[in-house]
Order: structure tokens, then sequence, then C-alpha cells
């Protein structure tokens, strides 16, 4: 196998910044600010070009890097990508920038402390959807969640550490469930491959002829640690805690990435290394993804608090997602993976914008909100666009996701029935009513509080920042076909994988309609 640097570099430029960062002096905040940008800058232009290197006619693992690290156990630093980590890879190195521009004004103690943190995330989340071997991928999985816990403690709310403590608690719980796996999957390898082995490639081919019973308990420890990061329900009461407690950084990068490190690991792992126990379980995944479409909109819809408000409807979007992966149609698949990058988007947003008003007001609770349209036209513009991209207006980049989802879930082989697909829709409805109710009550009637009469409207850092992200939001409601293609074939395999092509109800004619050049 000839070796491709590139991945590599991604994950060295972030570090790199980091380290170099601990050499400069603390008081020279801007500086320091500055240069944690431009690494972060350097990462999105080196992720730029793996998108470049990679051939979507080909699919499958691209752009490799192998060298032996434990060459006793066969454990080995192996990283590449495919079409799902190279959306979500794209996602991370262009999410990490606007974040720590975002908090250009917000962060102004240990300023060093939270960039290098900050830098470090983003070492750890490119780590987890570049890792294509089990035990680097556990490595990455677990330090991604120190600078989070850092972050989240001191630079958090008034209950910080109760937050910080839950959320640590929370994933390590899961993860250790997960390592045991890890090690039962590679013992079990020994026989078919003739040493033990953690490599994901290899692992391919000796999950799915693993028995039943043993793949059963193998996939649910690795579900049950993706499902905590997802979070599914009931394993969500991590997330309101943790989103409100964060500072707009942290929680912007805790919707928009860190989520779907779960939803990924259920695509990547779940499914391809246990295809008999994921098609068992399928039913019972979907109901709980169900449940979670359904309460986390209804429990928003109650909310007091902007932030909490936002972070459920994250549980109810997630579920969409997790729909869609066990669906396992092709439709349904392309639209869990375009949802992920779709709810980073749309939901990143919306915990700017709540930071930019937080800033500003010192308040989240939408009591204290109502008639600022008048006073702040810019701001209330770009959160129309937020809020309907998050609702799934036509024309903006949640619709699609959603119609993929909705569409693959119908014509369903392993759930085979309308049901899951109808109650779904009506979270569609419920999310309609909670956000576009929200966005009444900030921006439309009387000004309740006078101190809303000193507002002052976004500034241009705000806007570029908004901007940035709006491009993205309305390119992928109109023209979708520019991502779906880059991630068509690796979903394609995933559906291979899991289960045979006659039983897929996979229709190719269909699929070349459906993310075609001249489709959408």
């Amino acid at each position: 196998m000839e070796n491709n640097h590139l991945v590599s570099y991604l994950l060295l430029a972030p570090l790199a910044g980091g380290i170099l960062l601990l050499f400069i002096n603390k008081s020279k905040e801007n500086f320091i600010k500055y240069f944690g940008f431009a690494f972060s800058v350097i990462t999105f232009i080196i992720s730029l070009f793996l998108y470049a290197g990679y051939d979507t006619n080909k699919g499958g693992f691209q752009l490799m890097d192998k060298f032996n690290w434990i060459a006793n156990l066969h454990i080995s630093y192996h990283v590449g990508v495919d079409g799902i980590s190279l959306l979500l890879v794209l996602l991370t190195t262009f999410l990490t920038p606007l974040t720590l521009l975002s908090s250009w004004k917000a962060i102004t103690s240990k300023v060093k402390e939270f960039t290098f943190f900050m830098l470090m995330l983003e070492v750890g989340m490119l780590g987890v959807f570049v890792s294509l071997d089990l035990f680097l991928f556990y490595i990455f999985w677990e330090a991604m969640l120190i600078p989070m816990y850092f972050i989240i403690g001191i630079w958090g709310g008034d209950q910080r550490v109760y937050a910080t403590v839950k959320f640590f608690l929370y994933t390590m719980f899961g993860s250790l469930l997960m390592l045991v796996a890890i090690i039962w999957l590679a013992v079990y390898a020994s026989a078919p491959l003739g040493h033990f082995s953690t490599d994901l490639i290899e692992l391919y081919s000796v999950g799915p002829t693993i028995q039943k019973n043993i793949q059963e308990w193998m996939f649910l420890a690795f579900a049950f640690s993706f499902a905590i990061k997802v979070p599914i329900f009931p394993l969500h009461t991590w997330l309101p805690d943790a989103h409100v407690q964060a500072p707009t950084a942290g929680s912007v990068i805790l919707a928009g990435v860190l989520l779907k490190m779960g939803t990924y690991g259920l695509l990547r792992f779940c499914l391809p290394l246990f295809p008999q126990a994921a098609i068992t379980f399928a039913p019972y995944i979907s109901v709980l993804a169900i449940i979670g479409i359904i309460y986390g909109a209804l429990v928003a819809m109650v909310q007091k608090d902007m932030k909490k408000l936002v972070a459920y409807s994250s549980v109810a979007h997630l579920g969409f997602v997790v729909l869609g992966i066990f669906a396992l149609t092709q439709e349904s698949i392309q639209g869990a993976v375009i949802q992920m990058i779709n709810h980073g988007l749309s939901t990143g947003a919306l915990f700017l914008m709540v930071g930019v008003i937080y800033e500003r007001t010192h308040t989240r609770e939408l009591s204290e909100y109502g008639g600022i349209a008048k006073i702040v036209p810019i701001y209330s513009t770009f959160l129309m666009i937020a809020t309907l991209s998050s609702v799934g207006l036509p024309g903006l980049n949640g619709f699609v996701g959603e119609f993929l989802i909705l569409l693959g879930s119908f014509k369903s082989p392993v759930l085979n029935s309308w049901g899951y697909t109808i109650f779904a829709t009506s979270g569609v409805i419920f999310a309609a009513v909670y956000l576009l109710w929200w966005y009444q009550k900030i921006i439309f009637g009387e000004v309740k509080n006078p101190k809303m009469n000193n507002l002052t409207d976004m500034n241009k850092r705000e806007m570029f920042i908004l901007a940035s992200i709006f491009v993205f939001v309305i390119w992928i409601g109109v023209y979708p076909s520019t991502f779906l293609n880059v991630s068509a074939k690796s979903t394609q395999n995933v559906i291979q994988q899991v289960l045979p092509e006659k039983t897929v109800g996979f229709n190719n004619n269909y699929h070349k309609a459906l993310i075609g050049d001249k489709a959408w």
C-alpha cells in the first residue's frame, strides 16, 4: 500500500499549533488569538486538499497512511478517509476556526489555555473520524474528552462543575464497555486472521462471520457507547446540562461535531462489523430514535432558557439521523450523513446566535426578550435564516436530509412498517412549532425589557461567521448533489456490508436520478 501523508498532516497541524502555543507568553493575548485562529485555518486548508484528492468515483477508504505501532499486537497507526468521514472532517475543520473567531471578545480570562484546549479538541475530533485502527480510534475517542472537560469546567456557567463531571462520567462509562468489546473482537479475530488485530479493514472481514449471539453482545457494547454520545433517548440527560453551562464555542463544537461521533460510530463500526445484530436491533433502536424525536421536540416547547431549547432540539434532530442509519436503505443513510452535516451547520448557527445576544444582555431567559426586530434588524434576519434552516424549510439544508431519511425509512426492508415514518414526520411538525414560537418570542411583539432598547446590532466579525455558515445552508438546500456525491459510494458500501443487494431495495437508476448531476 502506497502511503499518503495528507491525513497525518491534518492531525499534525492543530497539534503543532497547540504545542507551540505553550511557549508563547500568556500576556500576549491578541497574538495568541491570531496564532490559534491561523493554525485552525491551516487545518481547514489541508482538509480542502484532502477533499480535492479524494476520488468520489472509487469510494472506499483512500489517502491512507499506515505504519506499525505496537508490532507484537499488530496495532498500527492507520488513518484514512472515505466519503462519510471526509464530510465530517470538513465540517470539523470548518467550524473550529469560526468558533475561535466567535470567542474573540467572549473569552477574556486564560485565553492561552482556552485556545490550546480548542486546538487539542480539534485533534481529538479529527482523529476519531480518520482512525482505521480500533485501538487508535479508542485513544482519540477518550483523548477528546479531556479538552472538552476543561472548556466546560473552566469557562462554563455557574453549574459548570456539575455539568462537566456528568458529561465526563456518562461518556467514560460507555467507553469502557466499548474497550471490552474491542479487545473481545480483536481476540476473536485471532483465529481466522492468525494474529491479534485491531485493524478495522481486517476486522470487516471477520465481524460478519461471528456467530449471532456473540455479535449481539459486541454490538450492544459498541452501540451503548455511541448512543450516549449521540445522545439517544433515554441516555440524553447529560446534554442539556453540558450545553447550558458550556461557553458559546463549547456549545457550537459540542452540537456541531461531538454528537456526530456517536452517529458516525454507529455507521462506521456497528453496522459493518455486526450486520446480523444490526438487523436484529434495528427496529428497537429506531423506536428509541422516534421517541427521541418526539420527546426532544415536546420538551423543547416548554423551555424558558434559549440554550436548553436548542439543546433539546438536538435530541430530536439526531433522532432523525439514527432512524436513517437503522432504516438501512441507500436513501436513508445518505440522508443521515447529510443530516449530520446539516445539524452541525444549523444548530451551530443557533448556538452562535444565542451567544451573540447573550454577550449583549447577559440573559438567556426567553421571557426577557421580545420586540427586538426594529432594534437589531440584521440579527433578526440572521436568526430567521438559522431558525428556518433548523425547521427544515425547502430550499435550505435541513429539508434535504429529513426528506431522504423519511423516504428511506418508508421503504426500509428492515423496519418494514410505515409507522416509523408517520411518527417521525410528526417531529417535523413539532419542530416548526417550537422553533417558530421561539423566534416570535424573541423578535416580535412589544419590547418587554427596557434594556433591550440599548441593544447594538451584529458587528462585521459576527456577520462574517454566520454568513460563512449560511453559504453552505443555502448551497446544500439548493444543490445537495455536491455533498451527496461525496458519500454515495461509501454509503452504498455500508449497505452491501450489512444486507445482500437483492434485499436492500437499492435501485441504482433511482439513486443516479436522486444524486446525479442533473438532480435537484
